[in-house]
């Protein structure tokens, strides 16, 4: 039933090509814009894009014939922005499909489920693994600005001044160890990647201690005037899911089988998250 409402949706928009399309008639190149996220997007020493988000959609964009595109890296809280400023064409780097985002951008069936943890400080001193720990002990709370995390930090509860918003990881990291913040909030695979790196100094938080509703989908942003392209991305996108190509491609970023079973569809986590 789900999937036939998606259906309907993108019949109606496929019989117009959208700008998208119209640009790459024009051969004109597809604009990425991603955000320095560890794991999901990021730039190599030579500004090359990695993380396993870009080499998905790469790759979905190379089976279509796509072979002209242009990267930027921008700050997390930009990329929205700069989608609907019409300075990219879609967008990267872990964005979880949250009814929220729904309504202002169109995204791709899932490329991958996975949750949020928390980096603290070695030894987690302050023995904190939830959102109510940071709130019972009026913690300080970190995370980057548009992050899904902080509705989720005030629905359990943690005060709003007891928020600090930044620009994205890196910045993260630094509030957790200047003690600025007692914890900071990513997916798992930014926490891990992070405490792998410390040197021992930052640790990860299990996600499992987090509620279920926690637990999210990553896509790939599109405008919603371009669902003519989206629904072509999706058809290459089923096929690549998945497949040998795919696994050998993200294998080097930690994704595993666990983390492409059971997507619903993009209609349903809109409507469910």
């Amino acid at each position: 039933m789900l999937t036939t409402g998606l259906a309907l949706f993108v019949s109606t928009w496929t019989a117009h090509a959208g700008p998208l399309t119209d640009r790459v008639n024009a051969g004109q190149p597809v604009r990425i814009g991603f955000s320095n996220v560890p794991v999901y997007g990021f730039p190599d020493e030579k500004g090359e894009p990695k993380g396993f988000a870009n080499v998905i959609a790469l790759d979905v964009l190379k089976r279509m014939g796509n072979t002209n595109v242009e990267t930027t890296v921008v700050d997390w809280g930009g990329l929205v922005p700069g989608l609907h400023a019409n300075r990219y064409d879609l967008i990267t780097g872990g964005m979880y499909i949250l009814n929220a985002r729904c309504k202002n951008v169109a995204f791709s069936e899932p490329i991958a489920k996975t949750g949020v943890a928390f980096i603290v400080p070695a030894g987690n001193p302050k023995k904190i693994n939830s959102y109510k720990d940071i709130a019972e002990k009026g913690a300080v709370f970190v995370t980057y600005s548009g992050s899904s995390t902080i509705a989720d930090a005030k629905k359990e509860g943690i005060a709003e001044e007891k928020i600090m918003e930044v620009p994205g990881p890196t910045e993260v990291l630094a509030a957790i160890k200047s003690g600025r913040a007692d914890a900071g909030s990513m997916t798992y695979f930014e926490a891990k990647f992070i405490a792998d790196q410390s040197n021992g100094t930052i640790q990860a938080t299990d996600p499992d201690a987090l509620p279920e509703w926690t637990q999210n989908w990553v896509g790939i942003g599109f405008r919603s005037e371009d669902a003519d392209f989206v629904a072509k991305f999706n058809e290459a996108l089923k096929k690549y899911v998945g497949s040998e190509e795919m696994m050998n491609s993200v294998k080097e970023y930690g994704v595993v089988p666990a983390h492409l079973r059971g997507h619903p569809t993009t209609e349903w986590i809109c409507s469910h998250r």
